[in-house]
């Protein structure tokens, strides 16, 4: 059996993926590898996709005929792309029909296995300690703390270690992403950085005018000269 620690720090970071990558992507690619399995809705899945490639074939031929020239093919061609589109339209409703019964399953089962979990931890194992701190190494208040809400006392409850890890999961996740930043994408120099300061004189040199306050003191300098 896995450790309760384990468990916990597990559903926490999968609360997190779910938060940062969001629900619904998540479920949008759980539909497409549902479709590609054999399922109920994988005939009709690959049928779709190929009725819409099929669409947009005879949508092209169809720009490159003439009614007035080739009304014959022009007849043909519209025929055939009116018959795909009613047989995609109607593929696409079940389809969609069964999309909406997929997501609702989906959802109900990511919260009874992520949210609905951990509450069910919490209550269980309320008064388990997830282990125990050495006797005297934090003050009466903080054991109190730890300990929350019905854990014995010197020892970390369930809820604190949960609310520890989502913490330090957050942490190590917005470094990650920074240390991604800095690495992918370099600094833009800023108005008071000496690339800016250079590109600043250059133009200068090249002729470019100042402000009026600065060409106003620029010619009584050379009045006095």
């Amino acid at each position: 059996m896995p450790s309760l620690l384990l468990v916990m720090f597990i559903l926490q970071l999968s609360l997190h993926i779910i938060n940062t990558v969001g629900a619904s992507t998540i479920t949008d690619l759980l539909w497409i590898l549902y479709n590609k399995l054999p399922t109920p809705t994988s005939s009709s899945s690959q049928r779709a996709r190929k009725l819409r490639a099929e669409i947009i074939r005879l949508k092209r031929e169809l720009s490159k005929v003439s009614p007035q020239d080739d009304f014959a093919r022009w007849a043909k061609l519209d025929r055939e792309h009116k018959k795909a589109t009613d047989e995609y339209q109607k593929i696409d409703a079940s389809l969609k029909t069964h999309q909406t019964t997929f997501q609702s399953t989906i959802s109900t089962l990511r919260w009874l296995g992520t949210q609905g979990l951990r509450f069910l931890l919490q209550m269980w194992f309320a008064k388990q300690p997830m282990f125990w701190l050495p006797a005297g190494w934090v003050p009466y208040y903080v054991e109190w703390i730890l300990s929350f809400p019905r854990a014995p006392l010197g020892s970390v409850s369930i809820n604190v270690w949960g609310i520890a890890c989502a913490s330090m999961i957050a942490l190590v996740g917005e470094a990650l992403a920074a240390t991604w930043v800095l690495v992918t994408h370099k600094p833009v120099p800023t108005k008071g950085d000496p690339m800016a300061y250079e590109a600043t004189t250059e133009n200068r040199t090249a002729g470019e005018k100042g402000t009026p306050r600065e060409e106003k003191a620029r010619q009584g300098l050379k009045k006095e000269l």
